[in-house]
């Protein structure tokens, strides 16, 4: 019987402190995502890369399990999360999905 492996996590003070971000890009080939999360303030042209996660695909889509499961939570606690932008439309500023990025400078 297979039992469930216990993983120690090290979180180190300046990870802790966390990283903000407002907009961000996915970068696909066969093989892994490229995930690129950035700031840009409003009015801007220009955004700056902050942190960049490569995940496999199984990894990839684990966590995007793990974040519906807990958007759904959140909104069973505090209420539907608002986007901006029609349904289907990107948001002005935000998460884009694969082919939405545009232009990128880094």
């Amino acid at each position: 019987m297979n039992q469930p492996q216990q993983i120690q996590i090290n979180l180190d003070d300046k990870e802790a402190e966390g990283v903000y971000s407002n907009l961000a890009f996915c970068h696909l080939s066969p093989s892994e995502f490229v995930v690129d999360f950035a700031r840009i303030m409003p009015g801007a042209k220009r955004a700056k890369v902050h942190s960049r996660i490569i995940l496999t695909p199984q990894a990839a889509k684990a966590v995007a399990r793990l974040l519906s499961e807990n958007v759904k939570r959140f909104e069973e606690q505090n209420g539907e999360i608002k986007l901006p932008g029609g349904a289907g439309q990107p948001a002005p500023i935000g998460f884009a999905a694969p082919g939405d990025e545009g232009e990128q400078t880094h």
